[in-house]
């Protein structure tokens, strides 16, 4: 071998993200070759359909048989782009099985089935790196997966998912109802026509697992991670967190509990203002991790789009390259620690609870009374009337899951409160 033998790459996928890489990959030839020591060859991409016009790129390299390209035993370094589970996975397999290196955006499948990937990279002796699988052009991987790993890590909090940021900040900051927003997000490109992976949680899950597992070197799957999504968020609990000084984002979090298990959920939360991630604005992505000794660390930027991800895998693809140049090794999983999974109503955390109440002496005083009887200190009670009807909103103090739902249930029961009760997590500053 030579510095002037081309490592070899396949690109399964040629959508949004997959056609920026391919660019990336003819333009800045140059550069990468500068930066690997060696060239890359692109030698053959996996379509779908090949009778899509795709400008700029070569229609020689165009194949729809993904799984004869995976399989190739000269090829050096798979980009699987596709997404979903199957044919994604077993195209995975099939490539490390070839012994090529793998760069992945698939999210689901990490969150989903990880383990295997990992263990059949471990076993080939190759890579599998997956920067852009969380939040595009964001660098927060490598900092789990390596910057970080003489750190404690204590807790990783996050907005992962752009669609949901541009629906919560809009109904923020123009007053305007879910549905109105949605569509303006569908129009703009922002959201997808079937945007339920969004809104429902399910994208920010699976993201929220694969940090989970890094942080705390664990393996979390995407049945571990307690799911909420936003289209329960109204514009009265929008009002409700202004009100409180607080903005409303769609968190996903993996936290250290005191009994060292980890509690990972997606909820939408309130956030106060002072907190960093309460100023992301728009599609905007930002993970905000706490660790014994390195203090509190903030990584923000674009989470999606071709560009940004692209990015995000061209980074991969180097290293890989690099590893391979070298004769080394990345990183593998790490699941040393084995700690389990914090059970939901074990979690602590503080709730702003809202509910329609009768307005007539005592009331209050009920509701305060149900709340302490389940271990729930009030922090604030904000009340306003509406007539024989009272609206009211109590902030708690930390408490865990199960308490504030037993207080929940008790309310439900009481004659004089109104179905409809609401609640919501509330971030610490």
């Amino acid at each position: 071998m030579t510095d002037s033998t081309p490592l070899k790459v396949a690109l399964l996928g040629c959508g949004v993200v997959g056609s920026q890489v391919a660019r990336l990959l003819i333009e800045q030839a140059e550069d990468l070759r500068a930066r690997i020591g060696r060239p890359l060859e692109l030698v053959g991409i996996a379509v779908r359909r090949l009778e899509v016009e795709r400008p700029g790129i070569d229609r020689a390299l165009l194949t729809d048989d993904a799984l004869a390209l995976a399989s190739r035993t000269d090829v050096d370094l798979v980009i699987e782009l596709l997404g979903g589970i199957e044919p994604a996975r077993s195209l995975i397999l099939a490539a490390i099985g070839a012994g090529a290196s793998v760069i992945t955006a698939n999210k689901a499948l990490l969150a989903e089935d990880g383990g295997t990937i990992y263990a059949a990279a471990e076993q080939a002796g190759v890579d599998v790196y997956y920067e852009a699988a969380v939040a595009g052009a964001i660098p927060i991987i490598r900092p789990l997966r390596e910057s970080l790993v003489g750190d404690e890590v204590t807790a990783v909090v996050g907005i992962v998912n752009g669609t949901t940021n541009f629906i919560l900040d809009k109904m923020h900051t123009d007053s305007a109802d879910f549905g109105a927003v949605l569509a303006e997000a569908q129009e703009l490109g922002f959201a997808e026509a079937d945007p339920t992976a969004d809104v429902e949680g399910h994208d920010a899950a699976a993201k929220a697992a694969i940090l989970a597992s890094l942080a705390f070197h664990t393996r979390v799957n995407l049945a571990d991670v307690d799911r909420e999504g936003i289209t329960g968020v109204t514009g009265e609990d929008i009002a409700a967190a202004k009100e409180m000084g607080c903005v409303i984002k769609l968190l996903a979090s993996a936290t250290l509990s005191d009994d060292d298990t980890i509690a990972v959920g997606v909820h939408p939360t309130m956030v106060p203002v002072a907190h960093p991630l309460a100023a992301i604005p728009g599609a905007y992505n930002a993970v905000f991790i706490e660790s014994r000794h390195a203090g509190r660390l903030m990584f923000m930027g674009p989470g999606a789009g071709g560009s940004p991800t692209a990015s995000a895998v061209l980074g991969d693809l180097v290293t890989a390259a690099r590893n391979r140049v070298r004769g080394a090794r990345g990183p593998a999983e790490s699941t040393y620690s084995g700690r389990a999974i914090t059970p939901p109503g074990k979690v602590a955390s503080r709730y702003y609870v809202s509910l329609t109440v009768h307005d007539e002496p005592g009331v209050l005083a009920k509701v305060a009374a149900t709340f302490a009887k389940h271990g729930v200190s009030l922090q604030a009670v904000r009340q306003e009337s509406t007539g024989a009807q009272a609206r009211l909103g109590v902030m708690s103090h930390l408490a865990l899951g199960e308490q504030t739902d037993a207080a929940i249930a008790e309310l439900g029961g009481m004659p004089e409160v109104h179905p409809g009760i609401a609640v919501m997590r509330v971030q610490g500053a």
